[in-house]
C-alpha cells in the first residue's frame, strides 16, 4: 500500500456493503454517490485488491471484499463494545437507571412502579426501553439496562430470575358481552367470536394458540398488537375478545370484564438482574419497589382473580 487507509474509505465500503447499494450509502453516509465512488475506488487502488464485481448494475463483493468486510465489522463490533462501557461508566456516574419491559407492561404497572422508586430516589434518572424479552435478555446480559421485566422463557445462567405475577391466562370481554353470564369460559364459547390477539413472537400468542389448537378450536383474529394497554382498549371498545395474564388489565376494571378461562393457562413474568450489577444499589431500589407494587394489585382486580 502507497499510503495508509483512512476511515471514511473504510466507511464507505462497509455502507455499501450493509445496504446494498452506492446511492443508499451515500444517503446513509450524507454524501454524493460520485464521492461513495471515489472513496471504494482509493481503497481497491491503495490495498491493491479486488473488492467488487459489478453484476447487472449493481456492486457485488468479491471473496476478497467479503472477508475485508468481516474483519472490519468485527472491529466495529469491538468499538461498539468500547462505547456501551463508556456509557456504562457514564450513566453510573450520572445515576441514570435503564429499566426493559415488556410491551405486555409499558403501561400501568411500569408507571406505578418508577413512581415508587423515585420517591426514594428522586435524584435518579430513569430510562425505560420496552422490547421482546429475548432483546431485554441479550441487553441485560451485555449490561445496555440494569434490570429487565420479561416473560417466563428466559434462560441465561448469568442473569438472576425472580418469578413474578404466576396466575392463569383470563378471558377479556367488554361490558355488556353475553359471554359475562357466564363464570368459567372455555374455547368453544369463543368459536367464532372477533379476538383480539398479541403478537406471534409473543409468549401470551404462543399459549393462546397451542390452547386452542389442543382443541381443535380455531381463532378468529381481527387484529395483532404488542401492548396490553392496546388489547385492553379495543376489548373495552367492544372489537373483540382476548386471553391474557390479568394483570395487563390493571386500570381497565371498570371498562371490560375478566372470567376464568379453562382449560387452565399459567402464566408468570420475570423480573431480572445480573450478577454484580455496577448499579447494585439503584437496581435494588428498583427491585423494592416493583415488589411493593406487585404486592398492591388493587383489590378489584384481585377479585376478579378469584
Amino acid at each position: 500500500m502507497s499510503q495508509r487507509l483512512n476511515l471514511r474509505q473504510i466507511e464507505a465500503f462497509k455502507a455499501v456493503i450493509e445496504h446494498g447499494t452506492v446511492s443508499q450509502a451515500a444517503t446513509v453516509l450524507g454524501v454524493s454517490q460520485p464521492a461513495v465512488s471515489k472513496l471504494l475506488a482509493h481503497l481497491e487502488a491503495e490495498t491493491a485488491l479486488h473488492l467488487f464485481d459489478r453484476v447487472r448494475g449493481k456492486l457485488a463483493a468479491t471473496p476478497h471484499g467479503m472477508r475485508l468486510y468481516e474483519e472490519i465489522d468485527r472491529i466495529f463490533t469491538g468499538l461498539r463494545q468500547v462505547e456501551q462501557a463508556v456509557d456504562s461508566i457514564r450513566r453510573d456516574e450520572q445515576r441514570t437507571l435503564f429499566v426493559g419491559v415488556l410491551p405486555a407492561l409499558s403501561g400501568s404497572f411500569i408507571r406505578r412502579v418508577t413512581m415508587t422508586f423515585l420517591r426514594h430516589h428522586p435524584d435518579v434518572r430513569v430510562n425505560i426501553q420496552t422490547r421482546g424479552s429475548q432483546f431485554l435478555a441479550d441487553w441485560l446480559a451485555t449490561r445496555q439496562i440494569d434490570v429487565a421485566l420479561v416473560g417466563s422463557r428466559v434462560d441465561n445462567p448469568y442473569i438472576d430470575r425472580e418469578p413474578m405475577f404466576q396466575q392463569p391466562l383470563m378471558c377479556a370481554l367488554p361490558v355488556n358481552h353475553e359471554l359475562t353470564r357466564k363464570r368459567v369460559i372455555r374455547p368453544r364459547d369463543m368459536a367464532g367470536l372477533p379476538f383480539i390477539a398479541f403478537g406471534s413472537d409473543s409468549q401470551t400468542h404462543q399459549l393462546v394458540r397451542s390452547a386452542f389448537e389442543q382443541v381443535d378450536v380455531p381463532l378468529n383474529v381481527v387484529l395483532d398488537t404488542n401492548t396490553a394497554p392496546t388489547a385492553c382498549e379495543f376489548v373495552a371498545a367492544g372489537l373483540g375478545v382476548s386471553l391474557f395474564h390479568p394483570l395487563f388489565a390493571d386500570g381497565f376494571q371498570n371498562r371490560l370484564v375478566l372470567r376464568r378461562f379453562e382449560p387452565e393457562v399459567m402464566f408468570h413474568f420475570q423480573l431480572c438482574t445480573m450478577h454484580a450489577s455496577r448499579n447494585a444499589g439503584l437496581v435494588e431500589g428498583f427491585v423494592e419497589a416493583a415488589r411493593e407494587v406487585a404486592a398492591q394489585v388493587p383489590r378489584d382486580l384481585r377479585r376478579a382473580i378469584a
